[in-house]
């Protein structure tokens, strides 16, 4: 055999092309894959649910049934509901939801990234930011019921407090988790403070802030559905306390999977968002 066949480096049996194919043939392999067990789950555990309660193992008067529950979500869908359509409970929801996670998305961002950059001001207002964190802010709702009535701005301030903190713990964390040379870069190419912020220290705090807001936007969610169980004229918290209070366990259940779909879309539309912006971002390892 040739001395230059045995030095030569061993090219690679497939060439780049084939295998960047070859991986994302094989990504969306994973993918049908994994969202076929995912149906599947949901299936067996829907058909293991009907077939207890119909078996009387489980209290269909407490725990309900599949059946029932999308029986009443027609119900809702057909006739509408006692307080009137069912898309107007949805969109009463939906917009005390999002009014109160933007007010808490942009509150949050602005303090978090204003304390991360000002130490002396993190320094005074840290212990009393603490403190309201450890509240618990669901108790809260009653108070925000007192103090602006059964509208939706008290429902809208639940949404906010429980948006607020997730908020700011991660755009203080970026802030501070800037990389310094890159603000010495800049202050030796004479930014100002102002600049400094705006330019370098708010898009490397980015990813920070979007993975809160994941979160935030369920904790909006909550605390618009909190505000509403405890006293509002409409809303899908007024259908799971009225359901509750006539015993209609499947209208608990099916204001609740109403809700969940309400998540699944918004969270469907962060991701999107999130990945139109961060598409320089690698989607994982190429190894």
């Amino acid at each position: 055999m040739s001395p230059d066949l045995l030095s030569a480096p061993v090219a690679d049996a497939v060439p780049a092309p084939d295998r960047a194919h070859s991986r994302a043939r094989a990504a969306r392999r994973r993918k049908i894959v994994v969202t076929v067990f995912r149906v599947l789950l949901l299936v067996a555990v829907l058909a293991l649910w009907e077939g207890l309660s119909r078996a009387k193992v489980i209290d269909p008067f407490n725990f309900s049934m599949p059946s029932k529950i999308w029986d009443q979500i027609y119900t809702w869908l057909t006739h509408g509901t006692a307080l009137g359509s069912l898309g107007e409970q949805i969109w009463y929801t939906l917009y005390e939801a999002l009014l109160g996670w933007i007010i808490g998305v942009v509150a949050g961002v602005v303090c978090g990234i204003a304390l991360g950059r000002i130490t002396f001001l993190a320094d005074i207002l840290g212990p009393y930011i603490k403190v309201l964190n450890s509240i618990p802010r669901i108790v809260l709702a009653p108070i925000f019921v007192i103090w602006f009535g059964l509208g939706p701005a008290s429902k809208v301030a639940s949404a906010v407090v429980l948006v607020f903190f997730p908020v700011f713990f991660n755009a203080f964390q970026g802030a501070r988790e800037v990389d310094r040379n890159l603000v010495a870069n800049a202050r030796i190419l004479g930014a100002s403070d102002r600049r400094v912020t705006l330019q370098v220290v708010i898009p490397s705090a980015t990813s920070w802030i979007f993975t809160s807001l994941h979160v935030s936007f369920g904790f909006a969610l909550i605390g618009a559905i909190v505000g509403e169980y405890i006293g509002a004229t409409k809303g899908i918290g007024l259908l799971v306390a009225q359901s509750q209070g006539t015993f209609n366990a499947a209208g608990v259940y099916a204001a609740m999977v109403i809700l969940a779909v309400v998540a699944l879309v918004a969270e469907g539309l962060l991701t999107f968002a999130e990945s139109r912006i961060f598409r320089w971002k690698p989607s994982g390892s190429d190894g």
